[in-house]
């Protein structure tokens, strides 16, 4: 059987993702199993042995081959059994049409109905469920169904090696010294964000109060927003990965070895539960229950406003103040109650 998984466009989604992925290896070990991704999801399933090989499919690139009809020919060429759709777009299900997979199975939502073998009952857009779940659900139709909701990463020997160098380049705050790490993205939105000033004091009071250092992760566009954090942190424990070269692969190894990670609620916090690291998750639009994980290292942190969770990319009444409102104390005393737990364990 030739299995093509269709994965998710979000790199915290694809993380969430991995739970089905398992199920079909478990349940299909002899399955040849195919992920149809965007060229920046495949760093997330790297090492995990759970796709045999993947297709990248860039509908907004130059690339021809890697969209349109020379991707549907090339998929068509494959002859694939199945094709799961994890996404939810009209766009995934015309593409594993024109695939002419036997069986495509996916959500029965946007208008696709009509695209599917074997459509499935999407839960309630009103009613916040884990996505996690749902990626589950999507598998059992093939005979695949699990309770299993452990994620799976993998960090390569390279970028193992390129954490180690780096520490050892900078020895003189990191070398072998414990760290916390900071995760201050969010591809979703403005919204999402903690002030760059507000992380800096946490920063401040980690190096003050404790014997660990700080370390920024950051994508392309928040190189700037790292080295504000630093900036406003004003002590030398406290550096960012700005000056290197940004990879998921690189920020994987770094939350791997990290004591925990303080991070809002963005693609990098999924990152921590596979490999037991401990997270605090600062929520402000976002509905918890959307992306929960079951993880039990685990602490959200979000203020109980009138106005919130919206759902928002940005404020839209303009204030933000389930954000500007969350103080670094709060945060530092859930931080440290939560290493404490997991000492403790």
């Amino acid at each position: 059987m030739k299995i093509a998984v269709y994965l998710p466009n979000w790199v915290g989604d694809a993380v969430m993702a991995t739970p089905a992925l398992a199920a079909i290896r478990s349940h299909l070990p002899e399955a040849e199993v195919v992920g149809v991704l965007r060229p920046y999801v495949a760093d997330v399933l790297d090492g995990t042995g759970l796709v045999d090989r993947v297709i990248e499919w860039d509908p907004r690139g130059g690339d021809h081959d890697r969209s349109g009809w020379r991707l549907a020919r090339r998929l068509r060429h494959e002859q694939f059994d199945v094709a799961v759709l994890l996404p939810n777009s009209l766009r995934s299900a015309w593409m594993a049409w024109l695939s002419g997979a036997r069986r495509r199975v996916g959500f029965s939502r946007n208008g696709r109905r009509v695209l599917l073998t074997d459509p499935v009952r999407p839960g309630s857009r009103n009613t916040p469920h884990p996505v996690l779940d749902e990626y589950l659900r999507l598998v059992e139709p093939l005979g695949c169904g699990s309770t299993d909701h452990r994620m799976h990463l993998s960090v390569s020997s390279h970028d193992e090696a390129g954490w180690r160098a780096i520490r050892a380049k900078r020895s003189d705050v990191l070398g072998q010294r414990p760290y916390i790490c900071f995760n201050p993205g969010g591809a979703f939105g403005a919204a999402k964000h903690w002030p760059s000033q507000l992380f800096g004091e946490l920063a401040r009071m980690i190096v003050s109060e404790t014997e660990q250092s700080v370390v920024v992760v950051c994508g392309p566009s928040e190189c700037a927003e790292a080295d504000a954090i630093v900036a406003a942190a004003g002590v030398p424990r406290v550096v960012s990965l700005a000056d290197e070269a940004p990879s998921l692969g690189l920020t994987k190894a770094v939350i791997r070895h990290a004591t925990a990670l303080v991070t809002t609620d963005s693609g990098p916090r999924h990152f921590a539960a596979p490999f037991q690291v401990p997270v605090v998750t600062m929520f402000g639009p976002t509905h918890i229950a959307w992306s929960e994980t079951h993880f039990d290292k685990a602490t959200h942190v979000q203020l109980d406003l009138d106005c919130g969770p919206c759902q928002q990319r940005t404020c839209p009444l303009g204030h933000h103040r389930c954000m500007t409102e969350l103080t670094p104390s709060r945060v530092y005393r859930e931080l440290m109650s939560l290493m404490k737990q997991a000492q403790a364990a």
